[in-house]
């Protein structure tokens, strides 16, 4: 009887082969994936940014950008003057937030209103709803282009709510944030519907 040929020592060296290529496979991914992976890091996109260039008009008729408000921290709410309870609510809170403030405190601080309805909110309707809050606190409001221009450098949302499109006594739906802007105009913080004043007062003491 014949016996058949023995194998195995061949078999042991298919595997030791492969396994060879393997490892040189990983060694190669391993090499390239240092190469690379520091490079996708640099031109990962970053996170959105908030705020931007602005160009807008005060409740006294005078246009104002953003860059005049520089040296200062803002502090920056979006609403509109016909707003039935979230704006005046934010904007109490916002109140008693700025006299939580020294006099020296206050005067390193803007509060901005920016109308997101620009429609009816014009510069005298803008004059008297701040005068109603804070005697610091500005509004702000211009031509659709430029309030939309402002709406989107913020990612603030607002829309004429549904159904309502032709009726003079509509309702914007719309996010209630007050953002804290630095004093180079760069996003700090932000504070939603439910800080207290204390809370606003602590977060712009933090960075004065």
């Amino acid at each position: 009887m014949k016996r058949m040929p023995h194998k195995i020592p061949a078999l042991k060296t298919t595997r030791k082969t492969v396994a060879a290529v393997l490892g040189g496979i990983v060694a190669a991914l391993v090499l390239i994936a240092i190469a690379v992976l520091p490079r996708l890091g640099q031109i990962a996109p970053s996170e959105p940014t908030i705020g931007g260039p602005f160009t807008l008009v005060d409740q006294t008729g005078k246009t104002v950008t953003d860059a005049d408000y520089r040296g200062k921290l803002m502090l920056i709410y979006f609403g509109y003057t016909f707003c039935p309870d979230v704006c005046p609510t934010s904007l109490g809170v916002l109140s008693k937030a700025l006299d939580m403030l020294t006099p020296e405190e206050l005067a390193q601080v803007v509060p901005i209103f920016i109308t997101v309805d620009p429609a009816r909110d014009t510069v005298d309707q803008m004059a008297q709803y701040v005068a109603a809050f804070h005697p610091a606190l500005q509004g702000l409001t211009g031509s659709p282009e430029q309030v939309q221009t402002a709406i989107k450098a913020y990612r603030v949302y607002a829309k004429r709510s549904d159904g309502e499109a032709d009726t003079p006594n509509y309702t914007m739906d719309h996010s209630s944030i007050l953002y804290l802007m630095g004093k180079d105009g760069k996003f700090l913080a932000h504070f939603g519907h439910t800080a207290t004043a204390a809370d606003i007062a602590g977060g712009v003491k933090k960075h004065l």
